[in-house]
């Protein structure tokens, strides 16, 4: 038996990524389309999962994802990610999206999304992921929230599999 992995801290796993909205990302509003910011979540998280992990991570679901508030041409997207929780071989990465008007100065929160990762080894089949660590007190309230919507998922899942 393999021994267990040691614990990874949070902020080993925390990414920052900034976007510019240009006209190709924008509707005739002037306002981005949604699938590019979903796009720009996925690619966060992903960073994000396999900086914990130290493996390739597929995105298993999308939990949740709400729109706060639009994002204008021209503004910049800023978008933090950071493995919340992990079970055996998934792990759920939380992503805050803040768009800034970089004229007037102002930060929107604009979205915010927790999906689940999961960690593949080299025959493409799931593999176990080390514990995460929470090393702050925001890490161990979103350690715990997380812990709380992965029994939601496992429930969910079970009700969709008839058992």
């Amino acid at each position: 038996m393999k021994p267990k992995e040691e614990p990874v801290p949070s902020s080993q796993s925390e990414v920052y990524m900034t976007e510019m909205v240009l006209p190709s990302h924008t509707n005739s509003l002037d306002s981005i389309f949604g699938g590019v910011i979903m796009s720009w979540i996925d690619i966060a998280a992903a960073i994000s999962a396999q900086r914990h992990s130290s493996k390739p991570c597929v995105t298993a679901s999308i939990d949740s994802l709400s729109f706060v508030a639009p994002v204008y041409k021209g503004w910049v997207v800023n978008l933090k990610a950071c493995v919340n929780y992990t079970g055996r071989t998934s792990m759920e990465v939380g992503v805050r999206v803040e768009a800034e008007n970089s004229i007037t100065k102002e930060v929107f929160h604009t979205a915010s999304a927790y999906l689940t990762f999961v960690a593949l080894g080299k025959d493409g089949k799931p593999v176990p992921v080390p514990p995460v660590f929470p090393d702050s007190p925001e890490q161990k309230r979103r350690y715990e929230e997380g812990k709380k919507r992965r029994e939601v998922r496992l429930r969910h899942r079970n009700i969709q599999a008839g058992n």
